[in-house]
């Protein structure tokens, strides 16, 4: 089947690790052995990732060299896709030795006069100890926002709308290529009122731009893929407990972190909805068993499941 495989910008560069290429490189090698098996198994992927950390170190060093003012999020937005795209490619074919591979970078409309703008949520960049991030977002003209027990930079999320090259990467999957898109969500772009394309400044959520590109696509199923093993309810808490196999009207009024694994289980719900085909999340890790339904949590348009069944996974 079609799957489109989301990784998460901190499956690519675990927590804590300093941003180095050594440290991404050797992530990527590992997420590049757990795609591979999904190939072995019989599915063709299309893989999109995250770009917050790697996107936000990019911003600091325009900062730092820039001598005519710093290049926009969508610019270094488009820096980081090539970048992950590049080193996910390469290992894969490594691995995949006799099948074809394209890294394309991906715009993706949103609108101008999204909430969004005016309300910034998506974390980028390093993490920060409460008092080094005031001082920074004081220096910088930053907005923060906790991150766990850290703080980061944040910066404005609109909703994709539609992913301009989708009839390209639909052309390249129907000819057997493996297809490295949407990177970071993609590059935001508005249409101007003659119908021509520009870059704004937003780093538009990598999950959220994924279901809409396994919507567009027409995929099987949606795979977010993440450093955690499944969605938790009273996560970090004594209390907390995996979910299994939910459905939207099941796991309506839970809350869970906008910056994080809210979007995700939007995401989700937004494809299994609108498709009547499962998504799920989980451990980059557990990539085959939870495709297979055996790890992580699956979404289903279906009612006929149970929300928690502690007994899978």
């Amino acid at each position: 089947m079609l799957i489109v495989v989301a990784l998460g910008g901190n499956a690519l560069l675990r927590r804590g690790e300093p941003m180095t290429a050594k440290n991404q490189r050797a992530n990527i090698v590992r997420a590049a052995a757990v795609l591979a098996d999904l190939v072995g198994e019989g599915h063709s992927i299309v893989i999109t990732h995250g770009n917050g950390p790697q996107v936000g170190l990019l911003a600091l060093q325009a900062a730092a060299t820039s001598d005519g003012g710093t290049f926009p999020l969508d610019v270094l937005g488009a820096e980081s896709a090539g970048m992950i795209g590049y080193v996910i490619e390469q290992e894969l074919n490594n691995l995949l030795k006799q099948r074809l591979f394209a890294t394309l970078l991906t715009q993706v409309k949103v609108d101008p006069h999204d909430p969004a703008f005016a309300h910034p949520t998506k974390p980028i960049g390093p993490v920060y100890d409460e008092a080094t991030a005031r001082r920074l977002a004081g220096e910088r003209g930053w907005q923060i926002a906790p991150d766990g027990d850290k703080w980061r930079r944040v910066v404005p999320s609109p909703r994709p709308l539609e992913i301009m090259e989708a009839s390209v990467i639909s052309f390249l999957v129907e000819r057997g290529v493996i297809v490295i898109c949407t990177g970071g969500g993609g590059v935001p772009v508005i249409a101007r009122d003659d119908g021509s394309l520009c870059g704004v400044e937003a780093v538009i959520d990598k999950d959220l731009a994924s279901s809409l590109l396994a919507r567009q696509l027409k995929a099987d199923m949606l795979l977010m893929l993440t450093d955690v093993d499944a969605v938790y309810v009273d996560y970090g808490t004594a209390a907390a407990r995996p979910l299994r196999r939910v459905t939207s009207t099941e796991i309506s009024g839970r809350d869970f972190p906008a910056g994080s694994m809210g979007p995700k289980v939007g995401a989700a719900i937004e494809f299994a909805e609108a498709t009547g085909k499962p998504a799920a999340i989980g451990r980059l890790d557990d990539a085959v068993e939870i495709v297979r339904g055996d790890r992580g949590t699956w979404f289903e348009a279906s009612a006929a499941v149970s929300l928690i069944d502690s007994g899978r996974g």
